[in-house]
């Protein structure tokens, strides 16, 4: 099962709270924590948020399967979250939800959820998780440590092998990056705040020279409960074109487990 992290005053889960309302009816307070140099709130954190309400509807512990729709940005304030559970299974439980601010539809998804409680399957993995240096071997670029204006930085510690290129004005690389992410206040990933973290990555495009904006749709796996500890991270782009980028993100614990997987479309600036 998922750890309880609410007791603790954790930055994420204060931040994802929602009350419950009237059934399937949530409230929340989407905070100004999370904004990202579009100085709107990072769609992952707003994704969190509303599946902590849906969460709560359901009889099964863990997301397995998310697939969200972002219809226009979110803002700090006040939001609404409505829940319908679609299907109650034997294995699975999938439901859907739609967070509001004022009045208009600011994200809808679907969700499945199951008990991701290791079951000894099989496993086969064609590629394994990034080859990093241990992350206190990995520098902190100045531009990482709190930057003004971005606040979602001042709530996760990011570690790159190397010094990523894009922030010397280079935009002659690959769109592709592997590095450590956690929680900066020693909150413990796990499988309910692993659909907001595959949305945590600083777009690969940077690296070619693009900024991505808006993200149209998010689908995320959740595929185990993570260890403790740094999570090793790949996002990586392979197509650019229309206005449109496609964005893949893999989440590695540190065991060595793949726990999440995600592929979002988002628009170009």
């Amino acid at each position: 099962m998922s750890l309880d992290h609410t007791a603790a005053g954790f930055e994420y889960d204060r931040d994802t709270r929602v009350d419950k309302t009237a059934d399937g009816t949530f409230t929340a307070t989407i905070t100004d924590g999370w904004t990202t140099f579009t100085t709107h709130p990072n769609g992952g954190y707003v994704l969190g948020t509303a599946l902590n309400a849906l969460g709560q509807t359901l009889s099964q512990p863990d997301p397995v399967a998310v697939s969200a729709f972002f219809l226009r940005p979110a803002a700090p304030g006040e939001a609404i979250v409505r829940t319908e559970t679609v299907r109650e299974g034997r294995r699975t439980a999938t439901g859907q939800f739609v967070l509001e601010q004022g009045g208009k539809e600011v994200m809808r998804a679907t969700a499945t959820y199951g008990d991701l409680s290791p079951n000894g399957g099989r496993e086969l993995h064609l590629e394994g998780p990034p080859d990093l240096p241990a992350p206190d071997q990995c520098p902190v670029p100045t531009e990482f440590d709190r930057p003004e204006g971005v606040s979602i930085a001042h709530r996760l510690d990011y570690r790159y092998p190397e010094r990523p290129g894009w922030l010397d004005g280079r935009t002659d690389g690959r769109p592709h990056d592997e590095f450590w992410l956690r929680f900066a206040d020693g909150r413990q990933a796990d499988t309910h705040s692993l659909p907001a973290m595959v949305d945590f990555a600083v777009p690969a495009v940077l690296n070619i020279g693009e900024f991505s904006t808006i993200t149209v749709e998010l689908t995320a796996h959740v595929r185990a409960r993570p260890a403790p500890g740094w999570l090793a991270c790949r996002v990586f782009t392979k197509h650019v074109s229309g206005g449109y980028h496609e964005e893949d993100m893999e989440i590695w614990d540190s065991q060595g487990t793949l726990v999440a997987q995600a592929r979002q479309l988002a628009m170009l600036l």
